[in-house]
């Protein structure tokens, strides 16, 4: 039988920071802080098999497009191209000045489109698009609209979809960002980053402040709905005080979400970033002050913590989906759109339909080589089994920070939350007794400060996570 824990202790430390709603301290994230998952999928990329059947992708297509009633579609397009190199990037990108490139890409990928599209028949109904890279303003105006007409050809967006775009502020234009809400985007993601000169050069990302304010209000002025900045802390050349004043301008620019990314030094693996010199790099201090300072300065100017990274205005509607409890977690990161499959196109690209991932192969060359035999680009894929989709369910709730009611998952799964996870439950204690979850015979809910440690929650309920993996994960803080 489940024994409640202990009640939870206040933190009482002399370095801690109030927040708002939450309160945090250095000795609290140097207690759990760990190297872990992002949990935008369960399981994670690095355990997808290799060698996965395309065949295996079509029939799981083909299942969705005979059942009754499928879920809505989520889409990804990948366009890999960028004129010049950040140091910092760990995304699947080609660098080149060459822009005839990106028209013998789409020519290749509209033969995906074509053939996945051809299988999606009459659940087709999209809720959502995102372009991503590379930088997607690479492609020119021509292509951008031709891409949107192919997608469409297969896709039929619903009134209120989320049609969203990466912007690299380097390459748009408030003309350029007109033709983007002509075409029907109405969110725009910006890489901002760091606006410290010294930092920009350090990673090879110049990109003035007056260039950002400039995209950014050119977006409101085009009616995008919601605008979200990027920032990355742990970068070379960081300090608190010049972060701080990234922080200044950024809240001035007054973007509706902001996502405060940690930023994971792996030379190893991401060969552009052997180019950033190590001693320039921030202490673990310093990059823990850094983040302790953003989550202040973000909640005392209004922003309300959505979890893990991001941060939202109180009215956006990542905070109101927080708030009904219908917020959910994808590749794209956090979203306000329920369970969807999602279809990814592109080099690299990641899709789930019903309980399998697939992900197409990472090299243009064997991406474009099995569509010129007319097979799809399948590299890797996985197939939940029941345990997987239990955990994957668990995971996930925990991610948004949604309450997890146990006598509502016992009337779904017909078996206990106690029987199935007692091992789990065990582990959580320390969490509990820490003030970062509410744990009881009723349920588990996350409390505001354990926001910042659901990659730690929800590492509990990973049954991959302690077996021999590829990847290397970032530390969470």
């Amino acid at each position: 039988m489940m024994t409640t824990p202990e009640p939870a202790t206040a933190v009482s430390d002399p370095e801690a920071i109030a927040f708002p709603d939450l309160e945090i301290s250095e000795a609290l994230i140097r207690r759990f802080d760990q190297s872990g998952p992002r949990y935008t999928s369960y399981p994670t990329a690095d355990r997808f098999q290799q060698g996965y059947p395309a065949e295996t992708y079509i029939g799981h297509l083909q299942r969705r497009a005979q059942a009754e009633q499928a879920p809505p579609l989520s889409v990804y397009v990948h366009l890999p191209f960028c004129e010049s190199l950040c140091y910092f990037c760990a995304c699947n990108k080609i660098i080149t000045q060459d822009h005839s490139r990106s028209g013998e890409y789409l020519d290749i990928l509209y033969q995906e489109i074509d053939q996945v599209g051809a299988y999606l028949g009459r659940h087709n109904r999209a809720v959502q698009l995102h372009l991503g890279g590379g930088t997607p303003t690479f492609l020119s105006e021509a292509e951008l609209t031709a891409l949107m007409e192919r997608i469409r050809r297969h896709v039929e967006f619903t009134p209120d979809a989320e049609l969203g775009v990466e912007i690299d502020p380097r390459t748009v234009t408030p003309a350029s960002l007109a033709m983007l809400a002509g075409l029907g985007f109405n969110r725009t993601s910006f890489g901002v980053q760091d606006f410290d000169p010294l930092v920009q050069a350090a990673v090879n990302r110049i990109q003035p402040y007056d260039m950002v304010r400039t995209a950014l209000q050119a977006s409101r002025d085009n009616g995008f709905q919601s605008i979200n900045a990027d920032l990355i802390y742990g970068l070379p050349k960081q300090t608190l005080d010049s972060f701080s004043r990234t922080l200044d301008q950024l809240v001035e620019l007054s973007p509706d979400r902001i996502a405060l990314y940690n930023y994971a030094h792996l030379p190893d693996r991401f060969k552009a970033q052997r180019l950033i010199h190590a001693e320039d790099l921030p202490s673990a201090d310093t990059r823990m002050g850094i983040f302790l300072m953003s989550v202040r300065r973000l909640l005392a100017a209004g922003y309300v913590y959505i979890g893990l990274d991001h941060f939202a205005k109180p009215d956006d509607e990542l905070n109101q989906a927080r708030l009904n409890q219908s917020l959910h977690r994808n590749f794209q990161g956090y979203t306000t759109r329920a369970e969807c499959d999602l279809v990814g196109f592109g080099i690299s690209a990641i899709g789930k339909v019903g309980d399998a991932y697939i992900q197409n192969h990472h090299s243009l060359n064997a991406y474009r080589d099995c569509l010129a035999r007319g097979e799809l680009p399948t590299a890797k894929g996985f197939d939940l089994s029941p345990e997987d989709a239990l955990r994957r369910e668990v995971i996930m709730t925990v991610m948004c920070s949604m309450p997890l009611d146990f006598e509502a998952f016992e009337a779904r799964h017909g078996r206990t939350f106690e029987s199935c996870f007692p091992e789990e439950l065990e582990r959580l204690r320390p969490y509990a007794q820490a003030g970062l979850l509410e744990l009881d015979a009723r349920g588990l809910r996350v409390l505001p400060k354990g926001r910042v440690f659901v990659r730690a929650l929800a590492m509990v309920f990973d049954q991959y996570i302690r077996r021999p993996r590829v990847a290397t994960y970032s530390r969470l803080i």
